[in-house]
C-alpha cells in the first residue's frame, strides 16, 4: 500500500467518525421538533404541525444559499478548514438551541444553524476527491455508513435523553459531540487524486456551470436530488405526531426515535453493497432502480394502523433509499474534474437543501389540512417521478451513461 493510499484510508477511517458523531447528534434532536414546540405554550394540533413544518425547513433555506459557496472556498482553499469552521458553528447552534423559550427564538436560531449545515457534504467532496473513481461508490458507500450509524442510535438516544432529562438539556448535550467532529478534522491530511502536472487546477464558475449543462444526466442527477429530499423530508417534522396518531403518548420521543431509526438501519444494512454493486454495473442505472423501489415502497406507510407497521415499512425504505446518496456522489465524481468537484458538488447540495426546505412545508401543510395519507401518497408520488425523469434523460443521451469502467 502507497503512503497516498494509506493516507487516504486514514482519512476514511478519521471522516467516518466525524460524520457519525455529526448525524448521531443532529438525528438526536430532530424527531421531537414539534413536541419541543408544544412545550413554548398552549397551541392547536394544525399550528404546531404547521410550525413544526417553518422551523424545521428554514434551516435548509440559509444551507440552499451558502452551499455553493461553501464548495467553491474548499476547491479553492482546502476542505479541511471549511469542515472544521462548520462543525464549531454547528456545535454552537445547537447548544443555542436548547435556550428557545419561543417559536420565533427556535425559528431564527434554525435559520442560523443553516450556515453550518454543510459538514456531511463537504466530508463527502472530500473523500471523493481523494478517491479512484473506480472505487467511489464502494468508498462513499463507506462513508455514508458512518453518518448512517449515528442516525441510527442518535434518535432512540435523544429520546431517552429527551424523555429523562427534557429537550433543552437534550440540545445542550448533543453540542458537545458536533465539537468532537470539527476537533477531530485536525488530524486530516487532505490529498487529491487525479491532478496530473498540466490538469487545470482552477476553475471559474461559468466554467463549472457550463460543464454541468453540457451533460444532461448530470443535470437531471442534481434535479433529482431535490425532488428526492423533497419526499424523504416530508414526513420528517411530524412524525412524531404520527407515531403519537398510531401509538399514543406513552414514551413518545422514545418510540419516534425508533420509527425514525429504523430507516437508517435499512441504510446502513445497503449503503455500501449498492454503491460496489453501482461501480460495477453503472451509477445511472441503479440510480433508477432506487428511485422507482423507493417510491413503491413509501406508499403503504399512509395505511398502517400500528407503531410496528410504520417501523417495518420505513426499514425496508432504508433499503432502497440507502444507495442513493453514495451513488449520485460517485457519478459526480466520475464526470466532474477534481478542481471543480467541490463547487459542483454544492450545487447537488444546494438542491438537496432546496428539496429539504420545500419538503418540511409541503408536509405540515399536507397534513394540517389532508391528513398524515396525503404526505405519504405525494411522497411516493415524486419518488416514483424522480425515477422517470431520470430514466428518460437516461434513454435520451446514452453517451453519458457509463456501464463500468
Amino acid at each position: 500500500m502507497t503512503q497516498q493510499q494509506q493516507a487516504a484510508k486514514r482519512n476514511l477511517v478519521i471522516m467516518w467518525f466525524a460524520n457519525f458523531f455529526i448525524a448521531g447528534s443532529m438525528t438526536m434532536v430532530m424527531p421531537f421538533i414539534s413536541l419541543y414546540i408544544e412545550t413554548f405554550g398552549h397551541f392547536s394540533e394544525q399550528y404546531v404541525q404547521n410550525w413544526s413544518g417553518l422551523t424545521f425547513g428554514i434551516t435548509f433555506v440559509t444551507a440552499f444559499l451558502f452551499s455553493p459557496v461553501i464548495g467553491r472556498m474548499g476547491d479553492r482553499f482546502g476542505r479541511k478548514r471549511i469542515l472544521i469552521f462548520l462543525g464549531l458553528g454547528m456545535g454552537l447552534s445547537i447548544f443555542l438551541l436548547g435556550f428557545a423559550s419561543t417559536v420565533w427564538e427556535l425559528f431564527l436560531l434554525r435559520m442560523f444553524m443553516g450556515l453550518f449545515s454543510g459538514f456531511i457534504p463537504v466530508s463527502q467532496a472530500m473523500i471523493s476527491t481523494q478517491t479512484p473513481k473506480e472505487r467511489a461508490g464502494r468508498v462513499l458507500g463507506t462513508l455514508q455508513t458512518g453518518s448512517i450509524t449515528g442516525s441510527l442510535l442518535g434518535p432512540m438516544i435523544g429520546g431517552v435523553l429527551a424523555d429523562s432529562l427534557g429537550y433543552g438539556h437534550t440540545f445542550q448535550s448533543t453540542s458537545v459531540f458536533i465539537i468532537v467532529s470539527a476537533v477531530l478534522v485536525f488530524f486530516v491530511k487532505e490529498q487529491r487524486v487525479d491532478i496530473k502536472k498540466d490538469t487545470k487546477t482552477n476553475y471559474s464558475r461559468k466554467e463549472v456551470l457550463q460543464h454541468i449543462f453540457k451533460n444532461p444526466i448530470m443535470v437531471n442527477v442534481l434535479l433529482m436530488s431535490m425532488l428526492v429530499q423533497v419526499a424523504h423530508f416530508s414526513i420528517q417534522p411530524i412524525l412524531s405526531l404520527y407515531v403519537g396518531h398510531l401509538h399514543g403518548n406513552e414514551n413518545l420521543a422514545f418510540f419516534s426515535g425508533i420509527a425514525f431509526s429504523a430507516a437508517g438501519l435499512g441504510n446502513l444494512l445497503m449503503a455500501r453493497r449498492w454503491g460496489q454493486i453501482a461501480d460495477r454495473i453503472g451509477y445511472v442505472k441503479i440510480l433508477v432502480i432506487l428511485l422507482f423501489l423507493s417510491g413503491i415502497v413509501y406508499l403503504p406507510g399512509g395505511f398502517v394502523d400500528n407503531i410496528w407497521e410504520l417501523v417495518l415499512i420505513r426499514f425496508f425504505l432504508g433499503i432502497t433509499i440507502g444507495g442513493i446518496i453514495p451513488v449520485r456522489v460517485a457519478y459526480i465524481r466520475q464526470e466532474a474534474p477534481v478542481a471543480m468537484q467541490g463547487e459542483v458538488l454544492g450545487y447537488n447540495t444546494s438542491l438537496r437543501f432546496l428539496g429539504n426546505i420545500i419538503g418540511p412545508f409541503l408536509g405540515g401543510f399536507l397534513s394540517g389540512f389532508y391528513g398524515f395519507t396525503s404526505v405519504f401518497i405525494v411522497t411516493s408520488g415524486l419518488l416514483l417521478l424522480s425515477g422517470l425523469i431520470l430514466y428518460g434523460s437516461m434513454q435520451r443521451n446514452p453517451e453519458f451513461v457509463k456501464d463500468t469502467f
